[in-house]
């Protein structure tokens, strides 16, 4: 600093704030949103220090360039670790503020801080409710509707839009995908604030036709509508609609002895596989009920468009995230006995699914594969996708067992191995064929290591256990099982606090999540502080920093800030 002068201290910069002269305020919060870059320390001073409301409060300014700046210093503050400084924001109403700025925002710089600002605050779970009802619907209409270029009623004449302020899209995106993992009510709201659901599903469509299955924009809507499709069949709308009841499974007796169908009869009930086995030609045919009116709102959640566009991500998308969620929505859309979810497991085998989801289970990422596992469960209640299942799929969800001669050897998670387990034992129950694939890819001797080893958590081991009362239930492999050496002890296990039952229309459910964590593998994550560098006589640019350990892992740079004006902020010494 030149002569008498020095740069000034955090309480005065506060101070500042409050000044009368616009000038002084535009500026102190520039220089503030400097001072918070990458400083946890400089971010909780300003907290005690009570500037958080003064900045909530400056966001309803007139001037641009003082609610502008305001907005970039509490995005700033908003993101690290100490969460204390966004339930401060919380409690002096910055999110309805925040709200009744983007209403008034016309430009792209500043709607994308305050979607940025939106996104931090969204990872805390306290603060998901609030946006939910106070922000939704601001975001929908302001963003996500007009910039994804889908069109309520399209003319006919009109050609197709583009995507637009696709950076704002992201942080939109991003902020509901995380407040969509809260509560069944959170999730209501989504899937019934008019037209969210519909320019979603057309902004993924758009990102695919465009060959671009890989962004982060991609990546934050999929995860969001797998959020969205978590408990679908129970809490839409008229859900008892949809419910059928599940025959009993049948005896043991071949492995096309139980029905996959409910038994409920009436209006819903459009195919009935009856006694027809898989060979009929008919039985990979497959038709969703005919509509009077287009599909939309959360009905598009279930229909074949949204299946379609699951299967091309699983086969054009390289990013994981991408890859779980699209495979953790079709787990979703099948878990249930629900007349969507019998469309549904059928739909994915008619459009050649079932082999790009059995191509996860070789993926590197163990979240991956768990989504994978979860997904095959779940078709597997259908029947002629039980075999297709058992034939191709066995051989990789043995793989990924522990133990055997395989290298490297394999170190899944609890969690991991007991979906696998449980998979396997939905495909080969009433399915002899897929429980000979078991025993011929070395199968057993894995269920049993990890039944008798003694370094299994109770959980793997049960669900081993249950693996092998099935095999050992068919009696055409128990000769050929004794031959090879194994004995009856070897596959009886006590399962007398066993909850789960044998087979039979059993369903996994997407654990919810997709809040997306950090993970380590994850070299693209990005931050959401503004930093102000160069500060000199006439202007400051705002850059972004790369951060690898904030909560939220989100690929990808927002991009770089367009300079703003502000004036050097000095004070005489």
């Amino acid at each position: 600093a030149p002569g008498n002068w020095r740069q000034p201290e955090l309480p005065e910069v506060i101070a500042m704030l409050s000044f009368r002269l616009d000038t002084v305020k535009s500026n102190a919060a520039a220089y503030l949103q400097h001072l918070c870059y990458r400083n946890d320390k400089v971010k909780t001073e300003v907290r005690k220090l009570k500037g958080i409301p003064v900045l909530v409060g400056l966001l309803d300014h007139p001037k641009k360039e003082v609610h502008y700046g305001a907005c970039g210093a509490l995005k700033n503050i908003s993101f690290g670790k100490d969460q204390d400084n966004k339930i401060a924001i919380k409690n002096c109403d910055g999110v309805p503020a925040l709200v009744r700025l983007l209403r008034k925002a016309h430009d792209m710089d500043l709607t994308e801080v305050i979607t940025g600002t939106l996104w931090n605050l969204s990872s805390h779970d306290s603060i998901k409710m609030a946006i939910v009802d106070h922000a939704l619907h601001a975001l929908t209409d302001e963003v996500v509707i007009p910039r994804s270029g889908w069109e309520r009623e399209p003319n006919e004449d009109s050609k197709p839009r583009h995507i637009e302020w696709e950076s704002v899209l992201t942080n939109t995106a991003g902020c509901l995908r995380n407040v969509s993992s809260e509560r069944s009510e959170a999730r209501r709201k989504l899937r019934e604030c008019d037209g969210l659901v519909d320019a979603l599903i057309y902004i993924v469509q758009s990102e695919i036709g465009q060959k671009d299955s890989d962004s982060k924009l991609v990546e934050n809507c999929v995860c969001l509508l797998r959020n969205l499709s978590y408990q679908v069949h129970r809490e839409i709308p008229h859900a008892e609609r949809y419910q059928e009841t599940p025959l009993a499974p049948a005896n043991n007796t071949g492995p096309h002895a139980a029905s996959c169908f409910g038994a409920k009869k009436g209006k819903d009930e459009w195919f009935s596989r009856g006694k027809k086995l898989p060979e009929d030609p008919g039985a990979d045919t497959v038709d969703f009920p005919k509509r009077t009116t287009p599909a939309k709102g959360y009905e598009l959640l279930f229909q074949p468009e949204v299946v379609r566009i699951y299967i091309s991500l699983l086969k054009e998308s390289k990013t994981p995230a991408i890859l779980e969620a699209s495979a953790g929505a079709i787990q979703n859309l099948c878990a249930g006995s629900w007349t969507y979810g019998r469309y549904i497991r059928s739909a994915l085998r008619q459009e050649k699914g079932l082999s790009a989801i059995a191509d996860l289970l070789t993926h590197d990422s163990e979240r991956v594969v768990k989504a994978a596992s979860g997904a095959l469960r779940n078709l597997a209640v259908d029947l002629r996708n039980k075999e297709l299942i058992g034939k191709h799929a066995i051989p990789n969800l043995v793989k990924n067992l522990p133990g055997g001669q395989q290298t490297p050897a394999k170190n899944l998670s609890e969690d991991t191995v007991v979906s696998i387990l449980n998979t396997i034992n939905e495909v080969i129950v009433d399915n002899l064929e897929a429980a000979k694939k078991l025993r011929e890819t070395q199968g057993i001797e894995k269920l049993v290591l990890i039944n008798k080893s003694g370094n299994r958590s109770e959980r793997e081991v049960r669900a081993a256990a249950l693996v092998l009362q099935t095999v050992w239930g068919y009696k055409e492999l128990r000769k050929p099982l004794e031959k090879e050496g194994w004995k009856k002890s070897d596959f009886q296990v006590n399962l007398s606090n066993t909850s789960r039952t044998q087979g039979g229309n059993s369903f996994d459910d997407s654990t919810l999540p997709l809040i997306d964590r950090n993970q380590k593998t994850d070299k693209k994550s990005s931050r959401e502080e503004i930093q102000m560098s160069n500060m000199g006589p006439d202007s400051y640019s705002t850059l972004n920093e790369r951060d690898h350990s904030r909560t939220l892992a989100r690929s990808g740079d927002l991009g770089d800030m367009e300079p703003v004006k502000a004036a050097p902020l000095m004070v005489s010494s």
